[in-house]
């Protein structure tokens, strides 16, 4: 089995893992994976229709998807009339930092029952250990990624 061969299968399962158990669209995971594996340094929407044999509709879908949480980009091609696309440098970081947004908004909605709740109640005790978790995952994973992030800068200049 070729390099190629064996990057498609790679691409391919996990693509399934997205979509299987991450809960994305098949068609998402797809476009997605090929873009993460391909040796190509972009490719337009024709591109990833050939390389998936899926329709135009789908990659554009996928597209709409993985754009805006910053997994994949638009980019510049001087000379073509077609957009281009890639697999965003430190998508994973951005990524994972836009969970905090998810933490807090949880962290938050545990402080609203929190002040609901009667104290000493088993809902104030399940309030209580909700926002305990978000706020010491807010705590710990914003430091955390950034970390990670003065890491690879010092490793991959």
């Amino acid at each position: 089995m070729g390099t190629n061969d064996r990057l498609r299968e790679a691409a391919e399962k996990l693509a399934l893992t997205l979509s299987a158990g991450g809960g994305m669209q098949r068609s998402t995971a797809r476009v997605l994976t090929a873009l993460l594996y391909t040796e190509q340094d972009t490719m337009t929407a024709a591109d990833l229709c050939e390389e998936l044999s899926i329709s135009s509709g789908a990659v554009s879908t996928a597209i709409k998807h993985l754009t805006p949480v910053g997994l994949i980009e638009r980019v510049p091609a001087p000379g073509s009339r077609r957009d281009h696309y890639r697999f965003r440098s430190g998508a994973w970081a951005a990524l994972m930092s836009q969970q905090n947004t998810m933490l807090a908004t949880m962290r938050d909605s545990a402080r609203e029952g929190l002040a609901a709740a009667d104290s000493g109640t088993i809902t104030a005790r399940r309030m209580h250990e909700m926002q305990d978790f978000y706020t010491f995952m807010l705590d710990e994973l914003v430091p955390l990624i950034d970390r990670w992030r003065e890491k690879y800068a010092a490793e991959h200049p």
